[in-house]
């Protein structure tokens, strides 16, 4: 489809679910715009699975959404693999050893990260192979068909770091960070736009993305995510920025959080699944005048919003394509309490 029927589409898909005419904005950039991509490595091939299938892959040449780097590293990936003998794990058998590599690249700071995969063993030195700035070796000794694993060990830098406008983020191998870094700048610019109030706590805040930057422009926030390790990330990334003194983070369950009268504004970023039930009672019995909520999946949001809408009126919303050449599409709203 060319881009501007994408985005026909995409705003078609959102008057469907949402009952109502959703603007979405284009990416800056339709190709090169990723900044992770996970490649499978398997007996029938290094790549992408075909649409539909978990067993049937094809081999990956180029890939025009991440950029030129992408077949450099799986060329490098397939020498690798020939010189040192190394078998590729079967998804049917659950036999051999590398399983996935992922690449990882900060567009705008240039810095590359390449992360392979593995099931239990020693991984030989990849580093005559790679020219890149880290290399991670991860351990994944489950069936689980993931492309995340306990870090052994890696070559070169720790972290790799992407740059938001003004705002440097380190990048870890099992650190979620928005995948097109472009269209990520104009939503951290909208949370910026539509905050309320000097009392903002960002919920799913993950490593800091929002947060770090309304700290940048001396607006403090409070931080709070289940995943320790994003927590960690997020202490990192403001002391890496000189905000640390104007945010603060802890590790809690979304069905956990409460006291919610004491803030101005709640940034909501969740995981497709949508909001904990629990957390959408409590956002109902004392939420804030302004809730920023950004979803990755138009149809739990609609969800979420029929709940939310008993005490909150949608005041604005608007479309990112964070994804082209795919049917997904992000959302930006802004509710106030009626």
């Amino acid at each position: 489809m060319s881009y501007d029927d994408q985005l026909a589409f995409k705003r078609e898909k959102l008057r469907r679910i949402l009952g109502v005419d959703v603007d979405v904005l284009p990416s800056p950039r339709i190709f090169g715009h990723r900044n992770r991509i996970d490649v499978v490595i398997t007996p029938d091939g290094v790549g992408f699975r075909r649409f539909g299938t978990w067993w049937s892959v094809f081999d990956l040449n180029e890939c025009p959404v991440f950029g030129p780097r992408a077949a450099e590293a799986v060329s490098a990936l397939r020498a690798f693999m020939e010189d040192h003998d190394l078998k590729p794990y079967d998804l049917r058998t659950h036999e051999g050893f590398l399983r996935y590599i992922v690449l990882r690249e900060g567009k705008n700071t240039g810095e590359f990260m390449v992360s392979l995969v593995t099931t239990a063993g020693e991984l030989p030195d990849p580093t005559d192979y790679f020219e890149v700035d880290s290399i991670y070796h991860l351990i994944n000794d489950t069936l689980s068909d993931v492309s995340f694993g306990e870090p052994r060990r890696f070559w070169g830098k720790e972290f790799i770091t992407e740059r938001l406008l003004d705002v440097e983020y380190l990048i870890h191998p099992n650190s979620f960070f928005q995948t097109n870094t472009y269209q990520a700048e104009r939503l951290v610019s909208l949370v910026a736009e539509y905050v309320d109030g000097s009392r903002i706590l960002d919920l799913y805040s993950g490593v800091g993305t929002f947060s770090i930057y309304l700290a940048k422009r001396g607006i403090s926030a409070h931080g709070i995510d289940i995943n320790e390790f994003s927590i960690e990330l997020a202490r990192r990334n403001a002391e890496l920025n000189g905000v640390s003194e104007l945010v603060s983070y802890e590790v809690k369950f979304d069905s956990d959080v409460s006291h919610l009268a004491g803030y101005d504004t709640i940034i909501l970023d969740p995981p497709r699944a949508g909001l904990h039930p629990h957390l959408s009672k409590r956002l109902l019995s004392d939420g804030p005048g302004r809730i920023l909520y950004v979803s990755c999946n138009p149809k739990t949001f609609k969800q979420d919003l029929d709940i939310l809408s008993e005490r909150y009126r949608l005041s604005s919303i608007v479309g990112l394509d964070m994804f082209p050449h795919t049917p997904h599409v992000e959302l930006f709203s802004v509710l106030e309490r009626r």
